[in-house]
């Protein structure tokens, strides 16, 4: 799996919210759930783990030259909702 952002963005999140976008691409390695979280564009949530962090990412879906690729687009510290949406997974 491709992944791609903005790197003024992710080095902002990075300084604001202590990882990069590079970093919690791993969340989309391990088990998460995911969810549609926009139309338009097609936009997904995906709760997931990054170290001991429950993290949201939103990203959307792509494609260029070379196929598919997710672009990540921002991501923060799981809400109490979320972690409940994840727990009825995962637990």
């Amino acid at each position: 799996m491709r992944f791609d952002w903005d790197d003024r963005k992710s080095q902002l999140l990075q300084q604001n919210r202590g990882y990069s976008l590079a970093e919690v691409a791993e969340v989309l390695a391990g088990d998460y759930v995911e969810q549609i979280k926009r139309d338009d564009p097609e936009q997904f949530i995906a709760i997931g783990y990054f170290g001991n962090t429950l993290l949201s990412v939103i990203y959307e879906i792509r494609f260029d030259g070379e196929g598919e690729y997710v672009w990540l687009i921002t991501y923060w510290r799981s809400t109490k909702r979320e972690r409940e949406i994840y727990e009825q997974y995962f637990y």
